[in-house]
């Protein structure tokens, strides 16, 4: 049995909407994509998972829809890791924000001949980007979703480009019936510079029972939530950390058990604390992506758990 992913071909990755905040420079003008770097890191990315016996399907390019490298806001899969035929599972579709609409249908395309039966929810929700299990619970990321677009500053220059976050809290009755009494922890996002839960958590261990965070990036409710279920096996991110990806990471299941993919930067006590938890890891560089898209390890991809 291989843990499978699923990956979007980056033959068309450029910057078509700059609606994060790593797409567009000070200036607010969108940033230009190195395309040759960018297709050699995904492949070097791709062959790093495979060799480690991950089996990778892969989306074709879409040249309308170049975000569409970045698939963990496809959606989510529920359940996620029992070892069950994917037609015994659901495959929750996105309601993604209106840049990336059009994707969902070929999402849907591209996953039914693989026995996935999709659905989706009533409001704007970015998949496993901002909803996922870690140990006992499912961790549920939301924050204010406000109009995109230019607008007038003090300072030079005299205007910015506002961000916002993705997933709607209103989705949380609809979520709580999908996962049933498995408990979940709501997470209030604060700066939109983490817009996803993915750029603020990574969940790693045999029940992904440990989790990284960054606590600055939520408002403190929901800090105090995750120090009460989590206690030790919540580690803190520190500020360097975060803006270097490090919570963007993704577990792979192996047959010698729980393998981490972190990207390029990690810091060494980071490092240090998932070696002496005695997990093994392995460094990949993906940086034109995040640093032109603002995803990295795990926003390049959505895990399909078993394949069974």
């Amino acid at each position: 049995m291989k843990h499978a992913v699923l990956m979007g071909d980056p033959a068309y990755f450029r910057i078509k909407s700059g609606k994060n905040p790593y797409t567009r420079t000070r200036w607010g003008v969108k940033k230009k994509v190195d395309l040759p770097k960018a297709v050699y890191q995904w492949n070097k990315f791709k062959d790093t998972l495979e060799s480690l016996g991950a089996k990778v399907f892969v989306l074709p390019p879409q040249k309308d829809n170049p975000s569409m490298v970045f698939p963990a806001n496809a959606g989510f899969l529920f359940p996620k890791y029992e070892p069950l035929p994917w037609p015994q599972k659901r495959f929750i579709l996105s309601s993604l924000s209106p840049h990336r609409r059009d994707e969902a249908a070929i999402y849907r395309d591209f996953l039914a001949p693989l026995g996935l039966q999709t659905q989706t929810l009533p409001y704007p929700f970015e998949g496993e980007a901002d909803f996922f299990p870690s140990g006992e619970f499912y961790i549920f990321c939301y924050g204010d979703i406000v109009p995109t677009g230019f607008r007038p500053a003090c300072g030079w220059p005299p205007y910015r480009y506002r961000f916002s976050h993705r997933s709607d809290r209103k989705n949380r009755d609809a979520l709580q019936g999908i996962v049933g009494e498995n408990p979940i922890i709501d997470i209030c996002l604060t700066d939109v510079r983490y817009y996803h839960g993915d750029t603020v958590f990574s969940a790693f261990g045999p029940n992904r029972e440990y989790l990284l965070a960054y606590l600055e990036a939520m408002d403190e409710a929901s800090r105090v939530r995750l120090k009460k279920y989590f206690g030790a096996r919540l580690i803190p991110l520190s500020k360097t950390d975060a803006e270097n990806f490090t919570a963007n990471s993704f577990q792979l299941d192996t047959p010698s058990g729980p393998h981490l993919v972190f990207p390029d930067g990690v810091s060494e006590e980071v490092k240090k604390k998932v070696a002496d938890l005695g997990f093994s890891y392995t460094l990949v560089d993906v940086s034109e992506f995040f640093m032109k898209g603002g995803g990295s390890i795990k926003c390049l991809l959505c895990d399909l758990g078993p394949w069974c």
